[in-house]
């Protein structure tokens, strides 16, 4: 079976992005985080099988040329799944993070988007069946 085992995603604070991360990602750690100062920085950050790998912009880069989500071309959002999804809307809360789109109240999956820092989307994920014919029902 093919499964993502991690997504590169550039950033422009990687400290503010492991923040979010430990948030709705608890059980991710940082498993390096580079700072060289003749080069840009980077960090992986995630659980024992899976990871982000954050990279703040290279030097030479144009950093007035955003991501447009959805508009052009880069990341739009990655989603996670996660097993408390109420708890983890809670902290985010808390925490400032700005609520994304509002999604349908479905049988066997919730779903909540939030950008972080950055404004970079994330989308968590909690299914309520293990069926993959219901998980993946579209309603």
């Amino acid at each position: 079976m093919t499964r993502i085992e991690h997504a590169n995603i550039p950033v422009p604070d990687i400290d503010a992005a492991i923040r979010f991360l430990k948030i709705v990602a608890p059980d991710f750690i940082v498993r390096k985080d580079e700072k060289p100062s003749d080069s840009y920085s980077w960090a992986h950050i995630g659980n024992e099988e899976y990871y982000f790998a954050l990279q703040e912009p290279h030097l030479d880069s144009d950093s007035k040329k955003q991501l447009q989500a959805y508009k052009n071309y880069g990341v739009n959002h990655v989603a996670l799944v996660v097993s408390n999804i109420q708890e983890i809307e809670e902290k985010l809360v808390t925490g400032g993070y700005e609520k994304g789109i509002e999604t349908p109240v479905e049988k066997y999956r919730r779903r909540v988007y939030y950008f972080d820092e950055a404004d970079l989307e994330g989308e968590l994920v909690e299914y309520l069946s293990e069926k993959p014919s219901e998980k993946y029902l579209y309603e």
